[in-house]
């Protein structure tokens, strides 16, 4: 493989850096003149188009192969090794086959031939998934007493032992081959909603224009709209801009309401298809995960908005506001114009991991010496950030860097997610290199924290100290507050569904202007129309059931947080090697398992009430540092 030089840092130990250590951000959104230390380099999955032709030709015969293997499990278990290792090779290729295009679609959007590539990887895949749809009912005919004497007769079975077993478990939610085979034709159909949604609210929305106070027009798209709410002093510009912008969703909410039905249809649809009593057990499976702990989630939380609401009421006094409204919660309290440039972030979140050890402090460096990080901005790429693995190769990590503190912790929270999977990959063989979702939030949260704590040991200023405090509150109320009503309103919607009542506009309204009100409670105003709000959540047409890990994510890392800086030095440590073991183990186990080897029990109301304690902590250092600033 390709080894890329790592760029050396140095720790940060006396002073936060706010000043450049080399270039500067380019001025350029030209790809091509940015330069390459900045820009991922794809050569280490292949080395040109050619290649990835024939890794896509070499991954279609194997996957042929792996199909005339049909009939020759129940002959012994060196069939069934042969098989798992098959799907091995296979799954290797679609990594590299699949990420080539996809991070080369997302630098630009606009290369169509890159979209083209893309959409020949998706295909085959789902041709495969029809393809094999024979396998797992083939392989639960055989007697699980067999399979158990097979595994442990078998040393080369053992990498497998946990995913052919986990099917086991899952057995009586497994159809017949040719049930299987339905679902799986299926597949591409129950995207529709998705599709249909994604068309209708980037393809076809039309974004409202205004007027601001100071004479300027503003197209109120969701990248223009955010930064009026973050930038604009007026209230009365923000009220404007928010009734205009979540409007536009109202404008259609009978058709996503439409949409929406037909996602909880076809989640109640595959929930009865599959014999799950409900959608929420459905959705829990896969991981094992018990009902209880999303219903423990949102019944703790529901009793512990007593912190939210005193942070906006925080909000309210300190910004002078006769009513705090839901657009004023973007507004900063405090304006600075303290910048962090890359080379500055990359410094202190390297200098933040100390505490995780040598090794993985050495293993930090080498992922951001280059190649592997798309820092900047450029004409067609992407928004946002994200982590992409490519196992075999190692992860890629794209940001939108803009200099800002946001930006900062953005770098951190991904990397947080690319270390995750550089250890995974090191410590497991392919078959459970893969962590879950449940999981995948503790390793990128636990590093946002040890970067606000080290941030804050560097500084005295009071108003340096409440920006990154309030940072800290901010992350709490998006990534656990909010993504917990999120899970409340997906779970009372799809209930309606399952009880066969109606799903109609006036009912999505009702339950999301509840939800405001019973978390928020009288600490804001709410206007009418934030009832619409349900129609621009993504999450809610995409990934139903997915939101509420980011919340019990956070509580996980914030009770590890806790055990690695608690105590004796003896138990911070052993807490320490638990928590480096739980990113070394990929999808060796059921992540509820996983994290309760590292420390971590989430069935307990406790775990979720530290998070709810947190924020009240939090909150009571903001209310000090505001009162030292002048």
């Amino acid at each position: 493989m390709h080894r890329l030089t790592p760029l050396l840092l140095t720790a940060v130990t006396t002073a936060l850096l706010t000043t450049p250590l080399h270039a500067q951000r380019p001025e350029t959104r030209d790809r091509a003149q940015i330069p390459a230390e900045y820009r991922w380099d794809f050569s280490p999955i292949y080395k040109s188009w050619d290649a990835w032709e024939a890794g896509l030709k070499d991954m279609e015969a194997k996957m042929d192969a792996f199909a005339a293997r049909k009939g020759t499990l129940a002959s012994g278990p060196q069939a069934v090794l042969a098989a798992y290792q098959a799907f091995d090779e296979i799954g290797k290729l679609q990594y590299l086959t699949y990420r080539y295009p996809q991070l080369q679609r997302d630098v630009d959007t606009r290369d169509q031939a890159v979209a083209g590539r893309f959409q020949r990887v998706g295909a085959m895949f789902a041709k495969f998934d029809a393809s094999t749809a024979w396998f797992t009912p083939e392989l639960l005919t055989i007697p699980e007493a067999t399979m158990r004497g097979w595994l442990d007769s078998t040393p080369a079975l053992a990498p497998y032992r946990f995913t052919i077993l986990d099917t086991y478990r899952k057995q009586q939610h497994v159809l017949d081959e040719q049930g299987e085979r339905l679902l799986a034709l299926a597949g591409r159909l129950n995207q529709a909603p998705r599709n249909v949604y994604s068309e209708l609210s980037t393809s076809d929305i039309q974004w409202p224009k205004i007027t601001t106070s100071d004479g300027k027009e503003v197209t109120l798209s969701p990248g223009n709209y955010r930064r009026l709410l973050e930038d604009s002093p007026v209230q009365a510009d923000r009220a404007k801009a928010a009734a205009a912008h979540v409007g536009a969703y109202g404008a259609n909410a009978n058709t996503y309401a439409a949409i929406y039905n037909g996602v909880l249809q076809r989640d109640w649809f595959l929930t009865q298809a599959r014999k799950f009593p409900t959608t929420l057990d459905a959705a829990l499976d896969d991981d094992a995960v018990p009902r209880n702990v999303v219903e423990t989630l949102i019944e703790t939380t529901r009793a512990g908005t007593g912190p939210l609401q005193r942070y906006m009421q925080l909000r309210k006094k300190l910004l002078k506001l006769d009513s705090h409204h839901l657009y004023d919660g973007s507004v900063p309290i405090f304006r600075t114009d303290t910048t962090y440039p890359y080379a500055t972030a990359t410094a202190n979140a390297l200098a933040s991991v100390a505490p995780l050890g040598s090794d993985y402090v050495e293993r930090y460096k080498r992922f951001v010496g280059g190649g592997r990080i798309d820092v900047y901005e450029n004409d067609g790429k992407r928004s946002g950030a994200y982590s992409a693995n490519v196992y075999g190769v190692g992860p890629y990590l794209l940001l939108n860097y803009n200099d800002t503190l946001d930006s900062m912790f953005t770098f951190a929270h991904e990397a947080g997610h690319a270390m995750h999977s550089v250890l995974s990959n090191e410590h497991q063989p392919f078959v459970t290199s893969s962590y879950t979702i449940f999981v995948a939030e503790v390793a990128s949260t636990m590093n946002e924290r040890l970067l606000m704590e080290h941030l804050l040991k560097q500084t005295t200023d009071p108003k340096e100290r409440f920006l990154l405090l309030q940072h800290a509150v901010d992350q709490i109320v998006g990534t656990f507050y909010t993504q917990v009503m999120f899970a409340d309103y997906e779970l009372q919607a799809h209930r309606r569904v399952e009880q066969g009542q109606p799903v109609t506009t006036e009912v999505l309204n009702q339950i999301y202007a509840g939800l405001l009100k019973s978390y928020y409670g009288e600490s804001i105003t709410v206007d009418d129309f934030y009832k619409w709000t349900w129609a621009r959540i993504p999450h809610f047409f995409n990934t139903p059931y997915y939101v509420y890990q980011y919340a019990t994510c956070f509580a996980s890392s914030a009770e590890l947080y806790k055990q690695m800086t608690t105590g004796d030095g003896k138990a911070r440590e052993a807490a320490r090697q638990r928590y480096l073991t739980l990113l070394s183990s990929g999808g060796n186990d059921h992540p509820m398992a996983q994290l309760k080897k590292a420390g971590v029990d989430l069935t307990q109301r406790a775990t979720v009430q530290a998070v709810v304690d947190q924020l009240d902590e939090l909150v009571t250092r903001m209310e000090a540092e505001a009162a030292k600033i002048r």
